[in-house]
């Protein structure tokens, strides 16, 4: 039975992206365990986090700082798998997609965040 975070399209964005990530990282080099992979499955684990730990939070100031700081995370996930590209660990096609997607997870994040703000008023 899902719940109303499993039903909040950011959280199932930032979710399906963070296992594809993980996938994604088990093609990586051994040598990239600890600096690459390690930061990416961090990184793109955060997205989901903050949204669940946002959603969860009473006020809407709180939710807002949340999904803020799941944007963040979003960022820097996107930014290091265009690095992975240019480093070769995975392609250029795959590092595009994948930051692509993130990139509409970021815009829905801000539509999200909009959608509260409303609600401080």
């Amino acid at each position: 039975m899902a719940t109303g975070l499993e039903n909040l399209k950011v959280y199932q964005m930032a979710e399906e992206l963070e296992v594809e990530v993980y996938k994604v990282l088990k093609t990586f080099p051994k040598d990239e365990k600890y600096s690459s992979t390690d930061q990416l499955k961090r990184s793109s684990a955060a997205v989901s986090n903050n949204i669940a730990e946002g959603y969860a939070r009473h006020s809407y100031a709180e939710k807002v700082r949340y999904m803020y700081i799941a944007k963040g995370e979003a960022e820097e996930t996107k930014r290091n798998l265009i690095r992975s590209g240019k480093k070769e660990l995975i392609s250029l096609e795959l590092a595009s997609s994948l930051a692509d997607r993130y990139t509409d997870l970021l815009k829905a994040l801000s539509g999200y965040i909009g959608f509260i703000k409303e609600h401080l008023k």
